[in-house]
């Protein structure tokens, strides 16, 4: 069968990228080989958020004191059904990917597939038959999926990826978590909230490397206050599996330490899906585990496309959903503008939760600007208050010469649906001055990002 476009995986890369294809008028397939929706529907973003609503209700229910309600005698959890509940979200969410290819008639193709010269695609099921296709645009995103270190070998029982983090049958007494970025923190969070004991230990300096440095700092404060041991600067250099739970040998400034726990989940990363699928046998070029591509995501080969974890930019959703609406926009012959990899959002679901966009502080010093920096506390603002939750802080980043918002760093509840904000306002190259005189709403916790550039400029009131 021919087709205008042929997408190779159905994650949030994927699906997006047929949907947009078809829109522009493309005769459009899509190839599956598991669940439609990908990693982010069914292992990933999606269910691990409904994971964390649990945990946070969890949370409400042991503090319904606080806020002047009755208590709640011995508020308890059935773990099993907890999952069941991430599942079914996740379930649920896959078949409204079903609904959408349907509506946009777009022909859903399961099996592995394999890319071959000549701009055909073969596809064997699962019963083993293989059937070729062939189109005039082939864009591969296969995604990725949990990196495996020599030292920590996964055995899906007692050293896991996050698949297996989403779907244990029992909860684990104790749990060491391996990686600090946002999949380790957002199961830290999760599994101590329900009662596990929880060692996360991160190679660098701070947790959450990636973000501005206090906000890693507020992090790892208000997740040791919580309870959660917390190893900075340190390294699993080897793990023993033999014995009831997992010995892992960690190496920290002070020398050799032997933890024990239950489980170990290693959250160090993601790894590419680009084997075996082809790339060698068309010529599509690759580099440290990543296709290679041009602004337009055309790799080596003509015709042939690559978007989302499989390409070296940020291995976030919305980055590969953006990448695939401008892939195929490209096709079309549209006006498109390539993307913008400085103005990506960035959030982590923790308890508290981060939402970062642009440079950090150490960043902008780096580059030559002379800044202008403002902070806000949530214990300042009356909506977080009010709300019972005033951990975080609100930091904005501002070029003191022409008043370029810079970055913006937020650790707090609810931060995550405040980010937009300033990546808009970055987009349309809004300054400083023009925040400031923007009337936000009283009381929002969203109004704190105009008290902190308030701050940023000397005009602070509420602090």
């Amino acid at each position: 069968m021919n087709y205008d476009i042929i997408v190779i995986g159905s994650g949030p890369g994927g699906y997006v990228t047929a949907i947009r294809a078809s829109q522009l008028g493309f005769k459009t397939a899509i190839i599956e080989k598991e669940s439609l929706g990908g990693i982010c529907l069914n292992w990933g973003c999606i269910p691990t958020k409904a994971l964390l609503k649990s945990a946070h209700v969890f949370k409400y229910l042991q503090h319904a004191e606080d806020y002047g309600l009755n208590k709640v005698e011995d508020p308890g959890f059935d773990f099993s059904k907890v999952i069941q509940r991430s599942r079914g979200v996740a379930t649920k969410m896959s078949g409204g990917i079903q609904f959408l290819m349907k509506k946009n008639k777009i022909d859903v193709i399961m099996g592995t597939a394999q890319v071959k010269p000549g701009k055909k695609v073969s596809v064997t099921d699962a019963e083993g038959k293989t059937t070729e296709y062939a189109a005039s645009n082939i864009i591969i995103a296969t995604g990725a999926r949990s990196r495996i270190l020599p030292n920590l070998p996964q055995d899906g029982k007692k050293v896991i990826g996050y698949r297996q983090a989403l779907s244990l049958p029992e909860q684990p007494k104790s749990m060491i978590i391996v990686g600090s970025g946002a999949i380790g923190v957002e199961f830290a969070d999760f599994y101590h909230s329900m009662g596990t004991e929880v060692t996360v230990v991160e190679f660098m300096p701070n947790i959450l490397p990636v973000e501005d440095e206090e906000v890693s700092k507020q992090v790892e404060k208000s997740l040791k206050k919580a309870g959660i041991n917390i190893m900075t600067n340190a390294s699993v250099e080897s793990v023993d599996t033999t014995g009831e739970g997992v010995k892992a040998k960690v190496k920290t400034a002070k020398g050799e330490e032997i933890l024990q726990a239950d489980i170990l989940l290693s959250a160090v990363g993601i790894t590419a899906n680009i084997e075996n699928i082809g790339l060698e046998e068309v010529g599509i070029k690759t580099d440290r585990g990543r296709v290679l591509v041009n602004e337009w995501y055309e790799t080596s080969a003509p015709g042939y496309y690559a978007i989302g974890d499989i390409i070296p930019t940020q291995a976030l959703a919305h980055v590969a959903s953006a990448e695939g609406i401008t892939c195929v926009e490209k096709i079309k012959g549209l006006h498109v503008e390539p993307i913008d990899y400085g103005n990506i959002p960035g959030c982590t679901y923790c308890h508290p939760e981060v939402a970062s966009v642009g440079l950090t502080e150490k960043q902008a010093k780096e580059k030559g600007y002379e800044l202008l920096v403002g902070k806000f506390p949530f214990s300042a603002s009356g909506k977080a208050t009010a709300n019972g939750d005033t951990d975080g802080f609100v930091k904005v980043i501002f070029d003191k010469k022409y008043g370029e918002w810079l970055g913006c760093h937020l650790v707090g509840d609810g931060v995550t649906d405040m980010i937009a904000e300033a990546v808009v306002a970055r987009k349309l190259e809004t300054t400083g001055h023009e925040i400031l005189k923007a009337i936000h709403p009283h009381p929002t916790l969203s109004e704190t990002i105009m008290e902190a550039t308030a701050v940023a400029y000397g005009e602070g009131i509420h602090i």
